[in-house]
């Protein structure tokens, strides 16, 4: 494990508690889910935010929409263990509404940090919360699957935005959609070497 990544990860925690970011959120859930992974990955996913089973254990993507996710990174020949996984919102919203406008731009300069200190190669967004900071305006439906490169603060970084594993999960139709746009992803980071 990376100890310098890991203590700086930690400290943005502690921001974030420290500053009371998101009272009301903070407050109905369990606990703040971070994220989790390989803090040396070439690629981090950003989800919108936990969901019941997340806001209990504390991690990201482990229930439903985390097994849909990690049989995607097999097919790919790829393992949880290798990328890093997080969320714009680091907060379960009471009943899984959607994350506010509001409590996603109060976590965004945190997501930020998080990036800066990974360093990742790709950033994949799952769904149209996180997909929507990186491109403002565009509709996931129109471009999703298509990477580009994004500058944001100082950072540039290669975003890919795909469907978000849950609405795979509920729409059969987005399902075959979602597996073709990742089963490019392995291609798309070689060619970045």
């Amino acid at each position: 494990m990376n100890i310098v990544k890991q203590a700086r990860l930690d400290k943005i925690a502690t921001d974030i508690r420290h500053k009371n970011v998101c009272p009301d959120l903070a407050t109905s859930a369990t606990q703040l889910v971070m994220g989790d992974g390989n803090l040396d990955a070439d690629i981090v996913f950003i989800g919108e935010a936990p969901g019941k089973k997340e806001d209990l254990e504390g991690l990201p993507f482990i229930g439903a929409s985390g097994k849909f996710l990690n049989d995607m990174l097999a097919s790919a020949g790829m393992a949880r263990k290798d990328v890093y996984i997080t969320n714009i919102v680091k907060y379960r919203p009471p009943n899984n509404r959607d994350p506010s406008a509001a409590e996603k731009a109060a976590f965004w300069p945190y997501l930020l940090e998080q990036l800066e200190i990974i360093q990742p190669k790709v950033v994949i967004t799952l769904g149209r919360h996180s997909m929507e900071y990186f491109f403002p305006g565009q509709k996931i439906g129109e471009i999703h699957g298509q990477p580009k490169d994004v500058l944001i603060g100082k950072q540039s970084l290669y975003v890919i935005p795909l469907f978000h594993p849950a609405a795979a999960l509920y729409n059969g139709s987005l399902r075959q959609t979602l597996i073709d746009d990742f089963l490019k992803v392995p291609t798309l980071l070689s060619t970045l070497d």
